[in-house]
């Protein structure tokens, strides 16, 4: 499976941008999908997670409230909405991919990645 990243940017503080994660190559169906980002100088985290029927999601305490995933499982595409940003948000987001049968929304493990968005939050 291939996974496409896009719709990162520039926004202000309080601004608030739209990732999306084209998946292609199998079902998007298949798979739990998640997002994780990598601040400059900092590890990879991961920022949420949605079931492969996206009942069900998971977000770091950090994006709670102001973060929303998504997906379409007919179009192939995830989502991430990303409001009331803040500096610290800035980080290059990558999408990814996990097999999976049970409708989890697994925080690690993921298998497939996309080649990362960069956004960034300006104060």
């Amino acid at each position: 499976v291939q996974l496409q990243a896009s719709g990162g940017g520039l926004v202000q503080t309080g601004g608030s941008l739209t990732l999306s994660c084209g998946i292609s190559g199998r079902a998007s169906s298949d798979y739990s999908m998640a997002w994780y980002r990598q601040a400059p100088g900092k590890e990879r985290e991961f920022v949420a997670a949605i079931s492969r029927g996206g009942l069900r999601t998971d977000f770091v305490d950090s994006v709670k409230g102001r973060f929303t995933i998504s997906r379409d499982n007919a179009k192939n595409t995830v989502s991430l909405r990303m409001n009331s940003l803040k500096p610290e948000d800035t980080a290059v987001y990558y999408c990814a991919a996990r097999p999976d049968v049970t409708g989890a929304t697994p925080t690690t493990g993921y298998r497939y990645w996309g080649q990362g968005t960069k956004v960034t939050v300006s104060s």
